[in-house]
């Protein structure tokens, strides 16, 4: 102990070596002095969960060239070097102890070679910087739902995107110090070499380590806050290990309020892999938003509740419009803080992708401080103004359409839960399930999203991504469901519904972008048991009527017999695909796969077969419903 504090000493001034001091942690202690040691910093800054420390922290990512100020108060931009645009899943790996494996799929190597690996890298990567030291909180402060997170970093952007993301976690720290079995997650980040930009430069040697024995997170040369914010999905698969432990769920869901009759308030979660709809469904016009990304579910005096674990939203700008997204649009528009990520910016302005204006020819972007139209980047590819996986970051409590219980400490009641998947030829818009286990087997075990032209690769190809979490389970894909299907088993569970917002006819979508406001006004209606459905081999349908009164109702639109036909038709080959294709995972490529799954697959299969000797392929709604 006396070792660790006087490494502190060496370098910090009193007043910061006194914020340690009050925590009364020796892993604290000792987590920050091994990065002064290991690291080298010329000082040491520890911030609290003060205005003055979180506006230290925004100013100093402008003083040090990492955001720059633009023309509306408060808004900033962040540009990531060429190569670090993204989560890089081959670099990011699981450090496992001697004797232990995680599943197969899980990209991991041993604990011992990742920590020399990683510690070599950062080894000297703060001298001549200053290192930062800031404490944030996982879900609300004083709640059963928070985990307490430490960061250290050399980057003030990474913490300033915490400031504007997550709740603060200083106070916390000192609630919950002298408890017995205090658990926080740690996150050591380093920049590493910069370019005369100040963007990392040693992208060949990107990493990111999580040490799941230590609740620990590394991260080097790299800013992308996908790799750098410890809070965001690093955390989510740390989270998932204390979850299985401690009996509860960390999805990577959104929560929504949909306002139903005469004032009813009803929450839904969802969990949708990339360009699936997963934000405009989180933002629909009319409905209120508590959180786009992260959540935590646990049973609360005998309710399933949730709650957000962020306060802010890292989310991607493409295609953010007027129009399209009115919320978002004004928040990027009116004076605060923003921070815009890898957008194009001309006289002071942003500029991206879809924004749905007149884009200028020139500018300054993640490619170069002067770009121009047709410039080819260090790869020899052509370039865009702006980067697809452009982004922006702003808080909850800016948007005009937030819940106010939003941060509600005691979690949000959950109602619903959705699946939402993207293909073009087989399931329909929404759809119910008959029971949690069935939604958990044959909706969220069987998500899967269609590759689309944004995606390297073949377009169209099908991607199984179970419950969309796939890209962040620290644990066996069957654990995993085990746990879903198990948990809250003792209270009356939230219905489980699916959404596909892709579905075509002669390469045409069959739903509007809006239709989605339409959907989630039926889930409302079917959770408190205020609508009817039809009983279809793959869940319950919505009945015609109802969706047409809805149409008239929400969206000021004609719903006709015809566009329901199409849109409803239970597409017996297609399905009977799809349960080919998860068979095949499920008794090839997972092991130990919960007997109910493969128990749901065959039982829906069975009743296609049925239904399909009955009235054929293509079955329409009405048919089913005898209508």
């Amino acid at each position: 102990m006396d070792g660790y504090i006087n490494i502190l000493k060496s370098k910090l001034s009193p007043d910061h070596f006194d914020k340690l001091a009050a925590l009364q942690n020796e892993e604290v202690n000792r987590f920050v002095a091994h990065a002064i040691e290991l690291c080298e910093p010329d000082s040491v800054w520890v911030g609290d969960d003060s205005d003055e420390d979180m506006e230290y922290c925004r100013q100093l990512a402008i003083d040090n060239g990492e955001e720059i100020p633009l023309k509306i108060k408060g808004h900033t931009v962040h540009f990531d070097g060429y190569f670090d645009q993204a989560r890089k899943k081959e670099v990011t790996r699981y450090l496992v102890p001697e004797g232990e494996s995680l599943d197969p799929k899980l990209n991991q190597v041993s604990r011992s070679e990742g920590i020399k690996e990683i510690e070599g890298l950062q080894r000297g990567a703060y001298r001549g910087r200053k290192m930062l030291v800031r404490f944030f909180c996982l879900g609300p402060p004083g709640s059963v739902y928070a985990i307490p997170c430490l960061q250290i970093t050399d980057s003030a952007y990474v913490v300033h995107s915490e400031d504007l993301l997550y709740r603060g976690g200083y106070g916390e720290f000192r609630r919950q110090s002298g408890n017995p079995g205090f658990e926080f997650f740690k996150f050591r980040h380093a920049t590493g070499e910069v370019d005369e930009r100040m963007t990392s430069s040693n992208h060949d040697r990107n990493r990111v380590y999580m040490d799941q024995t230590e609740n620990t997170v590394y991260s080097v040369n790299t800013q992308y806050a996908g790799n750098t914010v410890g809070l965001k999905k690093l955390s989510l698969r740390l989270a998932i290990r204390k979850a299985d432990r401690e009996g509860w769920l960390a999805e990577h869901m959104f929560i929504m309020r949909v306002n139903g009759p005469k004032g009813r308030k009803t929450y839904l979660c969802g969990a949708y892999p990339s360009a699936c709809g997963k934000t405009s469904t989180a933002m629909i016009p009319g409905e209120n938003i508590v959180g786009d990304d992260l959540a935590y579910f646990r049973v609360i005096n005998g309710k399933f509740m949730a709650v957000n674990v962020e306060s802010g939203i890292f989310g991607i700008i493409q295609d953010v419009n007027a129009k399209g997204d009115p919320v978002i649009w004004d928040v990027l528009h009116k004076e605060g803080e923003v921070i815009f990520g890898n957008v194009l910016v001309n006289d002071g302005k942003p500029y991206w992708l879809g924004m749905g204006e007149d884009i200028p020819e020139t500018g300054m972007n993640h490619v170069s401080m002067k770009w121009t139209r047709g410039m080819k980047g260090p790869d020899g590819k052509p370039t865009t103004c702006a980067h697809k996986n452009a982004r922006y970051t702003v808080r909850i409590d800016d948007l005009e359409n937030k819940d106010p219980d939003w941060n509600n400490s005691g979690g949000l009641p959950v109602g619903g839960i959705i699946y939402g998947g993207r293909d073009s030829d087989t399931s329909v818009p929404v759809r119910e399930s008959f029971g949690w286990e069935h939604g958990i087997c044959t909706m969220g075990a069987m998500l899967e999203s269609e590759t689309t032209a944004a995606t390297i690769g073949a377009e169209g190809v099908r991607k199984w991504n179970v419950m969309s979490n796939m890209d962040f389970l620290s644990m066996s894909v069957s654990k995993y469901l085990k746990n879903n299907l198990e948990f809250a088993k003792d209270i009356d569970r939230p219905k489980i519904f699916g959404t596909n917002y892709f579905l075509k006819k002669d390469d045409k979508y069959l739903n509007g972008m809006l239709d989605k406001a339409v959907w989630v006004k039926w889930m409302e209606l079917r959770i408190h048991g205020d609508t009817d459905g039809i009983e279809t081999p793959v869940g319950i349908m919505p009945v015609y009527e109802d969706l047409r009164d809805l149409f008239s109702g929400i969206l000021k639109k004609d719903y006709t017999r015809e566009e329901y036909g199409e849109q409803f038709t239970l597409r017996v080959p297609e399905n009977l695909a799809k349960l080919e294709r998860m068979e095949e995972i499920y008794t090839s490529k997972v092991s130990d796969t919960p007997a109910i799954l493969i128990e749901f697959l065959l039982e829906q299969r069975a009743r296609l077969q049925q239904v399909r000797e009955k009235y054929g392929d293509y079955i329409s709604p009405f048919e089913l419903s005898g209508r």
